[in-house]
């Protein structure tokens, strides 16, 4: 947003006000980026950028790229004042983004406003990366929404039933490259400035839009175990975790925080539990 570029223009010169709806939604950011202990970075802008360019000239970034960009992320480069709801940058090379959270936080918002419309029973539709549904769907308890393969896309791997939550899905079976006959996701570690590859996609189930679209990027970063013990401390959170199937076996999904009763899996595209 404009808004959120005079921010990061101006907050390495002096503590930075902004509209409360921003310093909200990027102190939110700043603690789960604490809580998932770095896996969702709000910082990590200059590295998605340096993978653009590199990819696009045909090359990967050299290491000393990436380590120039990490001496600029991280989350303790940003000092967030919560009495003045103002924001100061160390260096005029940080920057905070939403890309990974906006979408959806303006869920939430159009979701505010259709229930202080009172209405009861609705889905918003953000592509997979971001679903946000309240009430029932006609006979339903919940809304239906599709599950994919993230091996055979247009495949699908079962059906949920969202009520009162929201969805989203990361994972880089859509957005990729190839280098040297490696192939290289477009989710970036923001640790360590390089692709992350040990799932093949994650799907998170959350109370609001926003938090679903931050965990689901962070736990396909984080990895299985790690992401199962943020589910064990905030179990308003549930997850699938598909990882990548052993030569020729079945697909062997890590589900939890979902009752059975709103997840409906295709039994014939899974290896036996």
């Amino acid at each position: 947003t404009s808004e959120m570029s005079r921010v990061n223009a101006a907050a390495a010169d002096g503590p930075v006000s902004m509209d409360p709806r921003l310093f909200e939604i990027l102190d939110r950011s700043r603690q789960i980026c604490i809580d998932t202990e770095g896996g969702f970075d709000p910082s990590s802008g200059p590295l998605i950028a340096l993978w653009r360019e590199s990819r696009l000239a045909g090359r990967l970034p050299t290491q000393q790229e990436i380590d120039d960009c990490l001496q600029h992320t991280g989350i303790d480069q940003f000092l967030f004042d919560q009495d003045a709801k103002t924001i100061q940058y160390k260096s005029p090379e940080n920057e905070l983004n939403l890309g990974g959270i906006g979408k959806g936080y303006a869920l939430d918002l159009a979701g505010q406003f259709l229930k202080s419309e009172e209405q009861e029973n609705w889905l918003f539709y953000g592509g997979f990366s971001s679903i946000l549904a309240t009430g029932t769907h006609k006979e339903l308890p919940g809304w239906p929404v599709g599950i994919k393969n993230p091996l055979f896309t247009s495949q699908r791997l079962g059906t949920i039933l969202l009520q009162d939550c929201a969805m989203s899905t990361s994972g880089s079976s859509v957005q990729h490259f190839r280098h040297q006959g490696q192939r290289y996701g477009h989710i970036l570690d923001p640790r360590t400035g390089w692709p992350v590859s040990e799932l093949l996609s994650v799907t998170v189930i959350a109370p609001d839009a926003a938090l679903a679209d931050a965990l689901s990027t962070a736990f396909y970063v984080i990895g299985i175990e790690k992401a199962l013990e943020y589910c064990e401390k905030h179990t308003q959170v549930g997850t699938i975790l598909i990882p990548p199937p052993a030569q020729g076996r079945k697909l062997s999904p890590v589900i939890r925080g979902i009752p059975n009763e709103f997840l409906f899996l295709d039994r014939d595209q899974l290896l036996s539990q």
